[in-house]
């Protein structure tokens, strides 16, 4: 892994944080990654869990250890695009919609759908966490008990750990393990979400809004945020009973994205209608998924999008790590307790105390340069 740091700087961090030179720009791998690389190149289950574990960790070496492996993840990845073209790409899709919409058992219906087609699918699938104690019940693999038994799927359910927009901070690098691990379709799933909550349209390719039927009043406010990011629209529970109701808020959907720009010139959002209970309408969707693909393909967005999605998650694990290094700095908590105790008194505004924070920490970093440099 490159090191993009000046020296004197990289000896800083070193000195000032404690980092481990490898983390920066070292090449090593251990017995640990090598390990995982060669059960993710077999496709071995064991290894991929494993491996999605050691990307959410916390731990100092461990995160040193998923760096090294997402490096030699992607440098596969990159060899096996540059010899296969668009086929090497896996097809990553993002379900969202309101607690109670039937995420779940669509997941595992349209997921024995495509094993039985002959793919392997990974389903990630997002709890919220506990505001109060922090836990999660992690219950997705309980609703999805027969696609959880299924030999060419794999679901890893994850706490969203008060992370906003609906998935995890690691969650993008889970997606490529997946990948790596020979997964060629990968769902997203996020907690139930609402207006501004849809993060994972920056990791997919394909953001589907999932609704249910007769949801009335309490959907209005799903409209201008999140339909506005949907490449597709997904009215499911359309059985039984509630047929007429699916069918009416098809109509009214289709309606409504008429007064929305679509995301892409080259697509046009469609409504389908389905019954994950039954599988009505499960084949034509995968169609409509299918030609989604094709279109993005051919107009370049495909791939365009991923680069612009990388680009954005380097912006959010940089402000992580950069509050996280803040914090770390060696005296600095002191300093922030005293300026939380003056801003909650009222002596100065939280702007200016968080300005002041700020510029203690930059004359810090750079009384730590200087003695590199001479």
């Amino acid at each position: 892994m490159a090191s993009i740091l000046p020296r004197e700087l990289t000896r800083a961090l070193v000195r000032t944080r404690g980092l481990c030179s490898a983390s920066i720009g070292g090449c090593y791998e251990d017995r640990t990654v090598q390990r995982l690389l060669e059960g993710l190149r077999a496709g071995q289950r064991a290894s991929l869990a494993e491996a999605i574990t050691l990307v959410e960790t916390s731990h100092p070496k461990k995160k040193q250890q998923a760096g090294q492996l997402l490096a030699a993840v992607l440098r596969d990845a990159r060899e096996q695009y540059a010899a296969k073209g668009m086929p090497a790409l896996s097809f990553r899709i993002g379900l969202s919609g309101p607690p109670g919409a039937g995420k779940s058992t669509f997941i595992e219906s349209f997921g024995k759908f495509l094993t039985a087609q002959g793919h392997r699918v990974a389903v990630l699938a997002v709890d919220p966490s506990s505001a109060t104690t922090g836990g999660s019940l992690l219950g997705d693999k309980t609703r999805m008990p027969e696609l959880s038994k299924d030999p060419n799927a794999y679901i890893r359910p994850s706490p969203s750990r008060g992370h906003l927009g609906g998935v995890t901070r690691s969650t993008n690098e889970a997606v490529v393990l997946c990948e790596a691990a020979g997964h060629d379709v990968v769902v997203v799933e996020t907690v139930g979400v609402g207006q501004s909550e849809f993060s994972v349209v920056d990791m997919v390719d394909m953001f589907a809004l999932l609704i249910p039927p007769g949801g009335g009043d309490e959907l209005q406010g799903l409209k201008r945020g999140i339909m506005e990011m949907s490449d597709l629209v997904v009215v499911n529970k359309s059985d039984g009973d509630l047929v007429a109701a699916a069918r009416r808020m098809q109509y009214e959907y289709i309606s409504a994205l008429k007064f929305i720009r679509p995301k892409s010139a080259s697509w046009k959002t469609p409504v389908k209608r389905i019954s994950s209970l039954t599988q009505d309408g499960i084949p034509e969707l995968w169609q409509v998924m299918l030609e989604f693909r094709h279109s993005m393909e051919c107009s370049g967005e495909f791939v365009g999008r991923r680069r612009t999605q990388r680009r954005a998650w380097l912006w959010t694990h940089l402000k992580d790590n950069l509050v996280a290094a803040f914090r770390d700095t060696p005296g600095m908590m002191q300093r922030i307790r005293e300026a939380e105790g003056r801003a909650m008194e009222g002596v100065v505004s939280p702007g200016d105390a968080a300005d002041q924070l700020l510029l203690l920490h930059i004359a810090q970093l750079q009384n730590a340069v200087k003695p590199s440099q001479t």
